[in-house]
């Protein structure tokens, strides 16, 4: 479970997924209304509270082991997770 393979937390969120990626220890999805639903491991981007607000009319989600960037639809980029791994755009 500490490696998103736990999604009660959020399950209540998870509605209307378009996309789901993955880091080594967590998953994030892009939901109908352009929004993000992340959980798992926090050192591998499960945890992404200090960004949630920017992610709004996201279109595509990238990985690294630990971290996650989401384009957004003004062609701007957010990232989260391990600052060593990219999480720090």
């Amino acid at each position: 479970p500490d490696f998103g393979g736990d999604c009660s937390r959020v399950q209540d969120q998870l509605k209307n997924v378009l996309q789901i990626e993955a880091t080594d220890g967590a998953f994030a999805a892009i939901l109908a209304d352009g929004s993000v639903v992340a959980w798992g491991h926090p050192d591998f981007g499960g945890r992404f509270s200090a960004v949630q607000d920017q992610l709004r009319n996201v279109k595509q989600i990238q990985a690294t082991e630990r971290a996650f960037a989401a384009i957004l639809g003004n062609g701007a980029v957010v990232a989260w997770g391990d600052p060593d791994f990219g999480g720090d755009c």
